[in-house]
């Protein structure tokens, strides 16, 4: 793409704040000055744009009545430099003069957007310090919506997954439960479940699940614990629906010589836990986020406790709890 015309203007702070016009109350350029800058005829600028008419939506360009060009004219004393043409031009909001800058060739466009965007931090420092070129109303509504907006990015990054925290998530599962938080993360259910799976292989002869939401999931996971460990699952199954005794005959018969104590909750806990080799020195309690037939489903943590005195006595005596009947 050929530039057309051989003017070329430097771009100054000076030079951007004369160009900056307020329109419908927002900060516009016009086409007539967006060619100076990158060396086109008007003509064949707007040319270019209409090459590329599906880029430039009307947020992005439009253009001016009668009345908005005589208002421009007016205040900034425009006449010599357009020429008074009869023609009514375009503006183009911050938005499309990014746009410009990706749909412009050539390297005079490119150094032109580059000098652009780095003058850009001063055309909004201009605006704050010109309040008067908007209605103060309008003004404030402007600085209420930057600030809504700041806190909204603020809470993404602080919600966001970063690289760091999938780092450490996979070299978790290189090195065995030595962390203790599990990140799972949500869309990657196979890392969720070894999460459980490597929970419970690491029992050395005794699990138990506190958990009022069991489901097939749940022992699908425990089927991965060896061979010899006495399994107990505390629960009021009450999820919808709740695993049933053909699911559980189902495990029996895949798994030969496992069995699994059902006993109830009693209402007694509202978080889920899982605790490994009860009453011997190798006890382990972790803190579950979610429920484990959820695995994979939602992004959870699970936490290695490491005071787990208090622990004790209340696992103990949950162990006295009526046996649960599965239908």
């Amino acid at each position: 793409m050929n530039n057309t015309d051989n003017r070329i203007i430097v771009v100054t702070e000076s030079m951007l704040k004369e160009r900056i016009h307020v329109i419908r109350s927002q900060r516009v350029m016009l086409d007539f000055d967006l060619d100076e800058i990158y060396g086109y005829s008007t003509k064949a600028f707007n040319q270019q744009v209409k090459n590329n008419i599906d880029r430039f939506p009307d947020d992005f360009r439009f253009q001016l009545s009668r009345e908005e060009v005589n208002y421009i004219l007016r205040s900034k004393n425009l006449t010599s430099s357009w020429g008074g043409s009869r023609y009514l031009p375009y503006a183009f909001t911050e938005q499309g003069i990014y746009m410009l800058m990706s749909t412009l060739k050539g390297d005079l466009a490119v150094s032109q957007s580059i000098a652009l965007v780095r003058l850009f931090k001063a055309m909004k420092d201009y605006l704050i310090e010109n309040q008067t070129l908007l209605l103060q109303k309008n003004y404030f509504a402007l600085v209420d919506k930057v600030e809504e907006n700041s806190k909204e990015i603020k809470e993404m990054r602080e919600s966001m997954v970063s690289k760091t925290d999938l780092s450490d998530f996979i070299k978790l599962f290189d090195q065995g439960l030595s962390n203790e938080e599990i990140l799972i993360l949500d869309g990657q259910p196979f890392k969720a479940d070894e999460a459980y799976q490597k929970i419970y292989r690491s029992a050395k002869s005794k699990i138990m699940v506190i958990d009022d939401y069991i489901g097939t999931k749940t022992l699908h996971h425990l089927a991965h614990s060896k061979k010899n460990a006495k399994i107990t699952i505390i629960s009021d199954n009450a999820a919808r629906p709740g695993l049933r005794l053909s699911e559980y005959n189902d495990y029996l018969t895949e798994n030969p010589g496992r069995t699994i104590t059902f006993l109830q909750s009693l209402h007694r806990s509202h978080d889920r836990y899982i605790v490994l080799d009860e009453g011997t020195k190798d006890m382990k309690v972790y803190h579950c986020g979610a429920s484990s037939k959820d695995a994979g489903k939602r992004i959870t943590t699970i936490t290695r406790l490491s005071d787990i005195d208090d622990y004790k006595t209340t696992v103990r005596s949950m162990l006295g709890n009526p046996v649960l009947q599965l239908r």
